[in-house]
């Protein structure tokens, strides 16, 4: 299973670590935390010398109740980060986590890989016809309403299936459009509940019916945190167990904080499934 990167075919077959950075000030857990150049920078090259094959760039914070951020601010915010990381970095395998397609075409133009979109195109029309004209790996994730709404939005008849049939209609709708490389994000934290959170994590196996590579973006979570009654400071423990359990039913990325320990997730794992 693989996905084209700039004409460099990445094999995820063998799991994959997406580091998270967030330049927003706002985010759950490292809001505001990397205010410098030098500071971005410096996480950076943390992460890609710690296993990163893909650094995700978010400038508009997807946690519950989140301020929105207008169009044009993400883009001040977002397009001068792209430019500071290939400058130093240029071989990093840049994702983008918007929901907008005039975003994505800015910073894929820019130089950034692949496009992480919250809403899988349904909070933007345009977006996957500008995802199929770029021609880039499009990351798409199961959300019902917005991030301001989605707390609202957490009723189910059955969650899984509605889910899958969900992911089924959107994959099909970028099949048309000519998008092949297409991974799927169950969405852990959004519009569902933590029983429902630990529900989906439980059945993520089923997900192999999709035939296509599974995201899980589950680190430091209130899922975690508050299953413990910690906090997100705390939950790296609590993090790697359940990056473990993905691990073991199928989880293809994992989208994370904290590059080491999940590179040391997938180690572990696969030296298991080798014995």
């Amino acid at each position: 299973m693989t996905i084209n990167c700039k004409g460099k075919l990445i094999d995820l077959t063998s799991p994959k670590v997406m580091g998270i950075l967030n330049i927003t000030p706002d985010s759950f857990y490292d809001g505001g935390q990397h205010k410098s150049n030098l500071d971005i920078l410096k996480h950076v090259e943390l992460m890609l010398q710690e296993g990163a094959t893909f650094i995700d760039v978010g400038a508009y914070s997807s946690r519950p109740n989140a301020d929105h951020v207008s169009e044009t601010d993400e883009l001040k915010r977002i397009l001068p980060i792209v430019d500071l990381i290939l400058k130093e970095f240029p071989d990093t395998l840049l994702s983008i986590d918007t929901f907008r397609s005039h975003v994505a075409k800015q910073c894929i133009d820019a130089g950034a890989t692949l496009i992480n979109d919250i809403s899988a195109g349904k909070l933007d029309h345009n977006m996957l016809q500008t995802i199929a004209d770029l021609r880039v790996p499009y990351i798409m994730m199961h959300m019902k309403g917005t991030p301001q709404t989605m707390q609202q939005q957490t009723d189910y008849d059955d969650m899984l299936k509605e889910i899958l049939y969900y992911f089924s209609e959107r994959i099909a709708a970028a099949r048309q459009l000519g998008i092949v490389d297409v991974i799927v994000d169950p969405g852990f934290g959004f519009a569902k509940t933590l029983e429902q959170n630990y529900e989906l994590l439980n059945k993520l196996e089923h997900f192999k019916m999709i035939e296509k590579p599974v995201l899980v973006g589950i680190s430091r979570k209130s899922m975690i945190y508050k299953a413990l009654e910690t906090s997100a400071k705390a939950s790296l423990n609590g993090t790697s167990v359940l990056n473990t359990v993905a691990l073991q039913k199928n989880a293809s990325i994992l989208r994370v904080h904290d590059v080491k320990e999940a590179m040391e997730c997938i180690k572990l794992v696969e030296s298991v499934v080798r014995s």
